[in-house]
């Protein structure tokens, strides 16, 4: 292949400021997640949820979010720990997206029906700001080179320039370098300086890019609630799903566990999507305030009596 049919950069591992050494990784994550914040609560107060309590669920989102990332990762590669000691150590690397998105429902959830709030009605203020905040997040991994899959001729192939890779021991330097990483089947994958191979991130910064856009036009006018958020799930879903079969990882029964998950989600999505397409309704939707952008409250005070 000619290599100029590739794009490739140098990947770096850390920002090195003095004798602190940051994770670019790290930084993207963070970014995504701020930026993510920003559109749930501009969506939200649209939702009649308070600036207040939409603070409380992001920041029991987060948690869970952590916890949630680490645990699935962990699940999927079982093997490749030493014991618990080892599971724990996150800021080695290893964390599932799909993971963190489950745990931040799951632990935000009892925060959300204290308030009062829907989980659809949550849901459907956080679906543009899950969009936003994956493709943000994405060039963290592109800068340290996380998530290249199989080898590909593919014109947005990711040619490795050298730099140390995520997941692997990379050894020499220049044309010289190569990078070793042990498979969970026991086998190994070598790279080398030149190699082309699928570089998943920015595919999944693609697809999550073009899935703000879709959000976005299609929040330009109020529909049924739940509608945005089983479109995030549909769309990411059907990705993860696509580009799960291009990266190099631990299967069960031919797929990932984020592809099982996503599978699962889209099913659940498509299925309460039928259900509405045979009993139509307005349903709860966005509140009359979304459609001039004004921020309703969280409860409405009845009126006054008469007489």
């Amino acid at each position: 292949m000619d290599l100029l049919a590739a794009i490739g950069w140098p990947v770096l591992d850390r920002l090195r400021l003095g004798p602190l050494a940051i994770s670019p990784h790290g930084i993207g994550i963070a970014a995504g997640y701020l930026a993510g914040s920003w559109w749930m609560l501009r969506e939200g107060r649209k939702r009649g949820m308070a600036e207040d309590h939409i603070g409380s669920i992001l920041v029991w989102a987060l948690l869970g979010a952590i916890v949630g990332a680490r645990v699935f990762y962990v699940i999927g590669h079982f093997s490749e720990f030493d014991g618990f000691v080892d599971m724990l150590a996150v800021w080695r690397g290893g964390i599932s997206l799909i993971g963190g998105i489950v745990g931040a429902m799951a632990v935000a959830y009892p925060v959300m029906r204290r308030h009062g709030y829907r989980f659809l009605q949550v849901m459907d203020s956080a679906a543009l700001g899950l969009a936003f905040g994956i493709a943000l997040g994405r060039v963290g991994d592109l800068i340290i080179g996380d998530h290249i899959g199989k080898p590909t001729s593919f014109f947005l192939g990711f040619r490795y320039s050298g730099g140390n890779l995520a997941g692997y021991t990379c050894l020499g330097d220049g044309v010289g370098q190569q990078c070793t990483t042990t498979l969970a089947d026991g086998s190994q994958q070598m790279i080398f300086y030149g190699d082309v191979v699928h570089q998943t991130a920015l595919y999944d910064l693609f697809i999550a890019g073009f899935l703000f856009l879709f959000l976005f036009w299609l929040n330009r006018r109020p529909r049924r609630e739940g509608v945005l958020i089983m479109a995030f799930a549909i769309w990411y879903g059907a990705g993860r799903v696509i580009t799960d079969l291009l990266r190099v990882d631990k299967t069960w029964f031919g797929l990932t566990g984020s592809q099982w998950t996503a599978i699962g989600a889209i099913v659940l999505s498509l299925y309460t999507l039928w259900r509405y397409a045979r009993k139509p309704g307005p349903g709860p939707g966005v509140t009359a305030a979304a459609a001039n952008e004004e921020p309703t409250t969280a409860f409405t005070p009845p009126p006054e009596p008469k007489g």
